[in-house]
Parts: structure tokens; C-alpha cells; sequence
């Protein structure tokens, strides 16, 4: 077994504490991966705090993972020893259920996708996240890096990347397309990087008048400021897409009307409370709205890909193990340009 320190949750409302466990040795074709860095996502606290009421513990969080390769299996072909390696929400599926077979894994129509952290193997035992040395990872579910790009910067895109580009690409955003962006956080500041390099006239939504410099920084052509009145007025029915990306509670129903005919609203930012919308809102211009999820490992590697191409990083903040309470804090409260990240030097064992 491979010996691995962490940090784990125990309960709902403890605090992350040292955590020593253990990983599976590696299969045939399994890749054993040296933690560098973890990226710190909204979800590990939802998890953490059982807000989505299906906790496990002990929990090792932690799902954007970027780390060196230590030790590679009989069979292995796609990496070898000293390869940067990364892992995102999941580590397992089906693989043979028609989403799997689709390369959209993570929509296994089986149920059967294992997570990378909060779940279950195929041997009944708990998975472990990236707040720890060590992952052992299928390489069927392990990702490239690209050279050219800072890992620590790179550990966010295995979330808040791939949830943000999947929805993009699959609405079509690019030249000739309008695309608005709500909430300018972990995820609305990927989407604004991603949406623009597709080419789409980019707008952000923010309330903050103190965000406009830095979403025009980021990618965005236009801002509208929700806070002022009749903000919503001259801007109805001229989107194509709106990426929804707000994690807490929130009205979209004025947006809504935002959207052309036959347009969808796609909400990324799961609020851990039901959302409303009354039947007239799509009803009127026959218009969607609609969810999604991550990305499957092709889609993945493909978003890595052109991260590397076009030197797409997210903006992080490194921080230490002991702080992970103060900087989940913040994520709560929105404190943060725009993702932290894990810095696996600073654990002690």
C-alpha cells in the first residue's frame, strides 16, 4: 500500500486536520502521482459541510490535481516516470454505458462514475482527494500538461476550467456569437478567459462596480452592472448563450430575458438551494435553460490542449495547509482573485 499524509474532514463541522491513509498500490495500468499542487474548489466545501447532504468521512478533498508521476504500471502507454500528470473530478465509470462510450463520462448512465474524492472504488473502500501526498489514478483518467504552462496555475482548469469550457463549446460560443457571463469568481474568471479566446463578444454581469476593470482584463468586451436600474433593459433579447456561474442563491430570471429566441441560460455554479423560474420565462422565444457538468476525459485533454495553445492559466493565490480554514472562508465570501491553490511543499508530515 502506498503511505499517504493529507488533510481530511472527520464531520460536518470540523475543521481539515492531519490525515494519514493509505492508497492502493498500482495496477497494471494505474499511475501513482506525487502531489505538487491541489486547487481549492467551491465544492470541497459543500462536500466538507455535507451541504449536498451526501457526505463521507473520513473526507481527503480535493479534485484539481497536478502532480509529478512516480511510478507507472505493466501496461501503461500514455506516461512514463517524471511526466507531469493531472487529475480532475473523477477517477473511474462504466466505461461502457452509451455517455462513456461518448467520451461523457462523467454522465455515466449507469451511475457508476467513482469521484475522485467522497466516493467509493470498485472494492467498496473510500476514495482520497489531491489534499494529500500521493493519488493512484487509472491512466485512462489521467490527464497530460502541457510544458509550457505553471502547474499550480493549471491544477484549477481540472474544475473550474473544464466546467466552464465544456457548456462554451458545446453552445457554440465563437466569432459572431454574444455570450454573458455571471458572477466573476473561480469559475466566471475561466469562462471570460475561454469565452474570449474563442472569439465571442464576451459581456460579464457583476454588481460590483470595483470588478469591471479587472473582468475587461480578463476577457470581457462589455460589463453590465446589475446594480444599477433598469439594467436589464436595452440588453434584452440580443444573447446567443449565458453561462451561469454563481454558487450562491440568486434571481435568473431577469436574465433570462436577455436571451434571443431559441437561446439557452446554462447554469455551472450548482446553489445548494432549488432554483426558480416561472414557465413563462422559457416559454416566451421558446428559450432553454439548462446545467452542466464538467467534461469527460476527451473533452478534458482537449481543454488542457488549448490552454497550452493559447497560455490559459487560471489567476491563483498559492496558500499552505495551514490555512486551508481561512482560505476555505474566503472562497465563501467571494475573497479571492480568482482560485486557491494548494502548495504541497508546505505539508508536513
Amino acid at each position: 500500500m502506498i503511505k499517504t499524509y493529507g488533510y481530511a474532514v472527520h464531520s460536518a463541522t470540523s475543521p481539515a486536520v492531519p490525515f494519514s491513509y493509505e492508497h492502493r498500490e498500482p495496477g497494471p495500468r494505474d499511475i501513482l502521482i506525487d502531489i505538487k499542487f491541489c486547487g481549492i474548489c467551491h465544492s470541497d466545501i459543500h462536500q466538507a459541510r455535507n451541504e449536498w447532504k451526501n457526505a463521507m468521512y473520513p473526507m481527503v478533498p480535493g479534485h484539481e490535481i497536478v502532480g509529478v508521476v512516480s511510478r507507472v504500471g505493466s501496461e501503461v502507454k500514455k506516461f512514463k516516470v517524471g511526466d507531469l500528470g493531472a487529475v480532475g473530478c473523477m477517477v473511474d465509470s462504466c466505461r461502457e454505458c452509451a455517455s462513456c462510450q461518448a467520451g461523457d463520462e462523467q454522465y455515466c448512465d449507469r451511475g457508476a462514475v467513482i469521484w475522485t474524492y467522497n466516493s467509493k472504488d470498485k472494492s467498496g473502500n473510500l476514495t482520497f482527494g489531491g489534499y494529500g501526498t500521493h493519488i493512484v489514478v487509472d491512466e485512462a483518467f489521467t490527464l497530460h500538461v502541457p510544458s509550457n504552462l505553471d502547474p499550480a496555475g493549471v491544477a484549477p482548469l481540472l474544475c473550474a476550467g473544464i466546467t466552464t469550457y465544456s457548456p462554451l463549446r458545446h453552445w457554440g460560443a465563437g466569432p459572431g456569437k454574444k455570450i454573458g457571463v455571471i458572477g466573476l469568481g473561480g469559475l466566471g474568471h475561466m469562462a471570460l478567459k475561454f469565452s474570449h479566446a474563442f472569439g465571442a463578444h464576451t459581456v460579464q454581469f457583476t454588481t460590483s462596480a470595483s470588478k469591471v476593470d479587472d473582468a475587461k482584463r480578463l476577457g470581457a468586451d462589455e460589463v453590465i452592472l446589475t446594480s444599477e436600474p433598469n439594467w436589464a433593459t436595452k440588453h434584452q433579447g440580443t444573447f446567443d448563450f449565458i453561462l451561469d456561474c454563481v454558487s450562491a442563491p440568486h434571481d435568473i430570471f431577469p436574465y433570462m430575458a436577455l436571451l434571443k429566441r431559441d437561446s439557452t441560460l446554462c447554469t455551472v455554479g450548482i446553489p445548494e438551494t432549488p432554483i426558480m423560474l416561472p414557465a413563462f420565462a422559457v416559454a416566451a422565444g421558446r428559450k432553454s435553460f439548462a446545467g452542466s457538468a464538467i467534461g469527460g476525459i476527451k473533452e478534458t485533454q482537449e481543454m488542457l490542449d488549448f490552454c497550452g495553445k493559447h497560455n490559459i492559466v487560471s489567476d491563483i493565490e498559492l496558500t499552505s495547509f495551514d490555512k486551508i480554514e481561512e482560505a476555505w472562508n474566503r472562497v465563501v465570501k467571494g475573497d479571492v482573485k480568482y482560485r486557491f491553490v494548494l502548495d504541497l511543499a508546505t505539508l508536513k508530515s
